[in-house]
């Protein structure tokens, strides 16, 4: 007897690389038309995996979208003060219009000085307390490029957030935060969960749009989305040789919409770093 067919599953992709090609599409025509090549710094400090992973993934986007991008490789052992001197350096140089320092640092620098020390203007990561001030005062501002993202995934699908409550658990200053002050800026209603939230299945099923920022494998699970929801994960975790998210599998039973791991947000938060870019370059040169 053959196995009896399998529901299909509820929720729609979405899908980062189609959100990440139509970015790359709308900056290369952007691009071309400067009388510049908009230029993108990497400083990477060592050869951890990761770093040269993620670092390489936006260079290879920055020449597809025809902007000119170099990588600082500075020793392992370099010093703060080396460090704090690259990035006075780079602050200087007019050819320059974006910088951005792949994090996490080595144990023995302090990342918080060198990211003070990047030019707003240049600061394409959006990390600089001036941009966080600019995001949450409602002025321009480069912002941090995973939230911003999220604002590109659901703008490409047409998803409305307007009234609607978004509920984000995670509370980092890359994500959660951030991601806040963009929601509310789109006029939804907005509740910041994270470790301390007491009844956090409770808080989430209240959301028609969930945020997952915390790196927990499988936090997130079906009893826990409204039918239909709008569900971004963001989290990303390895587990046996896997990538996973903070979203648990039976979540694409339940939600409306739901962003694969891999292949949701993550290839839209590199994208993100080029469009910064592009705008750093736009506001620099006039």
């Amino acid at each position: 007897m053959s196995a009896a067919p399998t529901e299909p599953r509820r929720a729609q992709p979405l899908d980062g690389r189609a959100v990440s090609d139509a970015v790359a599409a709308r900056l290369a025509a952007r691009v071309a038309e400067l009388p510049y090549v908009p230029r993108l710094v990497f400083v990477r400090v060592g050869e951890d995996p990761a770093s040269v992973f993620y670092v390489r993934s936006k260079q290879r986007y920055a020449k597809r979208v025809g902007v000119d991008a170099e990588t600082l490789v500075l020793r392992v052992d370099v010093d703060q003060a080396t460090l704090m001197a690259t990035i006075e350096r780079l602050n200087a140089d007019p050819a320059t219009d974006a910088v951005l320092v792949q994090l996490p640092l080595p144990d023995h620098l302090d990342a918080a000085p060198v990211l003070e020390a990047i030019d707003p203007a240049k600061d394409v990561d959006g990390f600089h307390p001036m941009n966080v001030g600019r995001l949450w005062s409602g002025a321009p501002a480069l912002v941090p490029c995973t939230p911003l993202g999220l604002l590109a995934i659901v703008d490409h699908y047409e998803l409305d957030v307007k009234g609607r409550h978004v509920v984000i658990i995670g509370r980092s200053h890359m994500v959660g935060k951030p991601a806040a002050a963009l929601f509310l800026g789109r006029h939804a209603t907005v509740t910041v969960a994270h470790s301390r939230t007491r009844d956090l299945a409770g808080v989430v099923r209240q959301g028609e749009v969930v945020v997952a920022a915390v790196g927990r494998a499988g936090l997130v699970t079906g009893s826990m989305v409204q039918p239909g929801a709008i569900v971004l994960d963001v989290g990303m975790t390895r587990v046996d040789d896997r990538i996973v998210g903070d979203v648990a599998d039976d979540v694409w039973d339940v939600a409306g919409y739901l962003t694969p791991m891999p292949g949701g947000t993550g290839l839209v938060t590199v994208a993100m770093v080029l469009q910064n870019t592009l705008t750093a370059a736009e506001r620099r040169r006039g």
